[in-house]
């Protein structure tokens, strides 16, 4: 604390003897009542024969007057903020403030401190971990920072159901420039920025099948030309034993739409060389990245004949690390009917599970190593057995994964 501001004791002069009452002049402090403070004994005459007042001891300083609480009898334990659970009820309790100055600029006497050392942390709003303000009843709080400190900004706010803004059409250069230029030059900057073809070929699956017996080989395929919007899709696959013609060649021409930011809508036809006779059908189907980043498509295909089948497939990558790769695999194929031209049974025909590990040298380039488990099923196995194959196989497959 600050040295004290109390005035030290006044000793009369030594030419000049106190008055007839020999009481010492000290200032008596002032009272905080409107009382007007007590008057010192005036200094006497200088000749009398009384001993100086420094000789005579010092009177004991009058007891202060106690100020009355203006909030005693109210009951203020209602009031928001006031019923603070662990706070002092009277936080000038055990606070020296002797060496404070008074209202006057001195200390007041005869009254113990009751502010020095006080800890305000149990004082409502005080603490800094408290993190919002209490007792503010009827104001919306919900623009300041939270408890945390990020404030309610950006993507801290609520989630907005308003229609985007209008796209800006007074721009500067229309001031300058014809319309048949101001039009050439946004059609030029949206295809640079988001509108722009692109291309791509990927075969997805590229092996060899070793099996029991005689090996086989399989390749699944695709290549697409256009925007975030619009695309024109080639797809191909098919299978083949070594030693032995095509067993089955396919190609898909379809046009692609995006329905979503995950799922492109495809209609168009289907053409397959193999098995003979071939067969001409009309296409529809989806591809879509699910929930789980799995790659799902399905299509349902309409035969020249009236024939109705149809095929769905996943894939799923799950990466173990940044280039090594395992990929599960299944795919089914349906008909609405028996084909026996092309030996397909009603309902489920075939099904096939597949684990593919590769390793990808570069992102265009994945060698891998995997097993795959076919089976015919119903009506499509008795085919398979009075041709004299298995309805079941099972092979090591070795092939390639590549794009461009």
């Amino acid at each position: 604390m600050p040295p004290s501001n109390t005035p030290a004791v006044k000793k009369p002069a030594a030419k000049k003897p106190a008055a007839k009452k020999p009481a010492a002049t000290k200032p008596v402090a002032r009272k905080a009542s409107p009382k007007p403070a007590a008057r010192s004994t005036p200094p006497a005459k200088t000749g009398s024969g009384a001993k100086p007042a420094a000789n005579q001891p010092a009177k004991p300083p009058a007891p202060a007057t106690i100020v009355a609480d203006p909030h005693a009898g109210h009951d203020m334990t209602t009031m928001p903020g006031m019923n603070t659970p662990g706070a002092n009820p009277n936080p000038n309790t055990a606070h020296d403030m002797s060496a404070m100055p008074s209202a006057s600029g001195g200390a007041a006497s005869g009254q113990p401190s009751t502010r020095q050392g006080m800890d305000h942390g149990s004082m409502p709003g005080m603490g800094q971990s408290s993190g919002a303000m209490q007792g503010m009843p009827g104001h919306d709080m919900g623009s300041m920072p939270s408890g945390t400190g990020a404030a309610m900004i950006g993507t801290n706010l609520q989630a907005g159901t308003a229609p985007p803004p209008p796209i800006p059409t007074d721009r500067a250069a229309d001031q300058v420039y014809s319309a048949a230029a101001m039009a050439h030059s946004q059609q030029h900057l949206r295809s640079m920025h988001g509108g722009q073809n692109f291309s791509q070929v990927i075969f997805n699956l590229a092996e060899v099948q070793i099996r029991d017996g005689r090996d086989a080989y399989r390749w699944d395929g695709s290549a697409w030309y256009g925007g975030d919007v619009n695309r024109l899709v080639l797809k191909t696959e098919g299978e083949g034993n070594f030693g032995r013609s095509l067993e089955r060649a396919e190609l898909q021409a379809l046009y692609a739409r995006a329905i979503g930011p995950y799922t492109d809508f495809q209609a168009g036809i289907r053409y397959d060389f193999k098995p003979n006779p071939s067969r001409v059908y009309a296409t529809v189907g989806f591809e879509s990245l699910a929930p789980g980043f799995f790659d799902v498509e399905g299509a349902l295909f309409l035969s020249s004949k009236g024939d109705v089948l149809g095929r769905v497939e996943g894939y799923y990558d799950q990466r173990i690390t940044q280039r090594l790769i395992l990929q599960p695999r299944v795919e089914a194929e349906f008909a609405a009917q028996d084909v026996p031209a092309d030996r397909i049974g009603s309902g489920l025909s075939d099904i096939e599970l597949g684990l593919r590990l590769r390793y990808e040298v570069k992102r265009e380039f994945a060698p891998y190593i995997g097993v795959s488990y076919e089976r015919r099923v119903g009506r499509s196995a008795r085919f398979a057995r009075e041709d004299g194959e298995d309805a079941i196989s099972t092979s090591l497959v070795l092939g390639i994964r590549t794009w461009f």
